[in-house]
């Protein structure tokens, strides 16, 4: 802003000087100009009036004496001038001198500076007439006023009488003005430019430095503090920053407080509870493993309370792994592994879910290695929940796995062809307890915490998690994870959405697929036809 500023001044001041030694230019010079032709004009009226009466009272009768007295004359009239003043004397237009008369001149060289159009007009007789000419002076043009008029001299007639002035003096006198105004028109800029620079600096640093504090606060250093110096505006900006920042490090603290306090909280009733669900599970399963000795209706009900502390304990475990991210205490351990063991494993763990939905289940693997430095349990656990949340969710349409690599990542794409997701249900996805129909009981499914363990394990190695869907398009997940700690991802080596759905009636059995462009031939694993109703998305079991 400070560059911006001063950069504005100058160009405004160089303007304005511009314009402002224009115009004084152009006074003074009109103003030169106009005081020197007065002068010319009222000098050779006077000298033209000496003329005349020395021609009047001359005695010349021959014209001898006419010569010797245009002659004589002239260096007269010369003289009686301004320096450097040239004399012309031409015999007008009728005039009655002899022709061996000889028309005089102080600068014959010059006599070309006289002009047609002025002799025309001074022939007229009716007073003085000049003309603005350059008069060439050592190779050079200078300005220069020629003044004519007509006298009479006896024997001889009219003669035109022209006198060449020199502006020599003034045009060095107008260069020296203009050269002052140069020079003062740059002091004035240098000056204008130290000003605009000094005075926006002390109007610019104070907020630099507030600038400064913000980022700094913004940083998480909640203890930076504007100084206060003075009682001007900037002071009172100071003060007024200041008990800003500070209200938001009380209220960042009181925040944090209450969100450890939550943490805490969470997390002591998780552990707290797992004593007394212990204990209902024993029961539980007591009551569960004699079910057949009970009347159907109690029957039921064992099953149901088994299925429920099931659900219970995963609520548990979810709420303890949730409290560990939040704590920041979640640790990875990471080891080399081929993700497409990992990924074997999770499908051999969705396969008995797949057989009883019947969902045609297939899988392609790149034909390179997929090492990556992962930890097995989150991944596997990752790629589980993908799994499970697509075939709860396929109906009647496959379940696509896709797992590549390439230098800097691997990849691994879930995808269903069923009930499939709005855009704006896409944004939430992976927010926690979160579900596409609120208006639905949490009778079904897993716990709500599924894809946002997924997405907190898949920010724990550094890779993404990410989502795409449409309403009857089904869903698509891609989770993507650099092979080594410390690399920054670019881009994955797949396509968010996968391939085309597996039509019924495909042949199940191991086959060769072509992914995107990028991998190379892909085979499938294995496939199991089915048909179903899906719950709500967002959960894993």
């Amino acid at each position: 802003m400070q560059l911006r500023v001063t950069s504005s001044a100058l160009t405004i001041g160089v303007v304005a000087v511009a314009l402002l030694s224009t115009y004084l230019s152009s006074t003074i010079r009109d103003g030169l100009f106009e005081q020197r032709l007065e002068e010319v004009l009222l000098e050779s009226a006077r000298s033209t009036a000496q003329a005349q009466a020395t021609f009047t009272s001359a005695p010349a009768t021959g014209t001898t004496q006419v010569q010797s007295l245009l002659n004589d004359t002239l260096p007269v009239l010369q003289a009686g001038g301004s320096a450097g003043r040239e004399v012309f004397l031409w015999r007008a237009t009728g005039s009655t001198a002899p022709a061996s008369v000889l028309d005089p001149s102080t600068a014959p060289q010059l006599a070309p500076l006289v002009s047609a159009d002025l002799r025309a007009s001074t022939s007229t007789g009716d007073g003085q007439r000049w003309q603005s000419v350059a008069v060439p002076v050592d190779g050079q043009e200078v300005p220069g006023v020629i003044v004519g008029a007509t006298v009479d001299v006896p024997v001889a007639g009219t003669y035109e009488l022209y006198f060449l002035y020199s502006m020599e003096p003034e045009e060095t006198t107008l260069a020296f003005v203009q050269q002052v105004l140069g020079i003062a028109g740059a002091v004035l800029i240098t000056i204008l430019a130290v000003i605009t620079w000094t005075v926006t600096r002390q109007a610019v640093k104070p907020v630099q430095r507030a600038a400064e504090v913000a980022e700094r606060l913004a940083d998480g250093h909640l203890g930076e503090r504007l100084p206060v110096r003075g009682e001007d505006e900037m002071a009172t900006l100071a003060r007024s920053f200041n008990e800003m920042a500070a209200s938001l490090q009380d209220q960042i603290q009181r925040l944090d407080e209450l969100s450890t306090l939550q943490r805490r909280f969470v997390s002591d009733v998780s552990h707290e509870l797992r004593t007394p669900l212990t204990t209902v599970r024993m029961a539980s399963e007591m009551i569960y493993a004699h079910r057949d000795d009970l009347d159907p209706v109690l029957k039921r009900s064992a099953e149901l309370l088994q299925t429920q502390l099931d659900r219970f304990e995963d609520l548990l475990a979810d709420l303890l792994e949730i409290s560990r991210f939040d704590a920041g205490a979640a640790v990875l351990d990471a080891e080399s592994r081929d993700l497409r063991d990992v990924v074997t494993s999770a499908i051999d763990q969705a396969m008995p879910l797949a057989e009883h939905k019947g969902v045609w289940l297939s899988a392609t693997y790149c034909e390179g290695s997929a090492t990556a430095d992962i930890d097995p349990r989150r991944v596997e656990r990752i790629v589980r929940n993908l799994l499970v949340n697509a075939i709860e969710h396929a109906e009647n349409g496959p379940v696509e796995v896709r797992v590549a690599a390439n230098a800097q990542a691997v990849a691994v794409h879930v995808r269903d062809h069923g009930i499939g997701m709005a855009k704006d249900d896409v944004e939430h996805v992976f927010d926690r307890f979160w579900r596409a129909d609120p208006a639905r009981a949490r009778t079904t499914g897993g716990t709500g915490l599924g894809l946002a363990i997924s997405l907190e394990d898949a920010l724990l190695h550094g890779g993404w998690l990410d989502a795409w869907g449409r309403p009857r398009q089904g869903a698509a997940f891609r989770l993507t994870l650099p092979r080594r700690a410390g690399i920054v991802l670019a881009g994955s080596p797949v396509e968010l959405v996968g391939a085309e759905p597996l039509e019924r009636g495909d042949d199940p059995r191991p086959h060769e697929e072509h992914g995107p462009a990028t991998l190379p031939a892909l085979d499938a694993l294995s496939t199991v036809p089915v048909t179903h109703h899906a719950p709500d998305r967002g959960e894993h079991p």
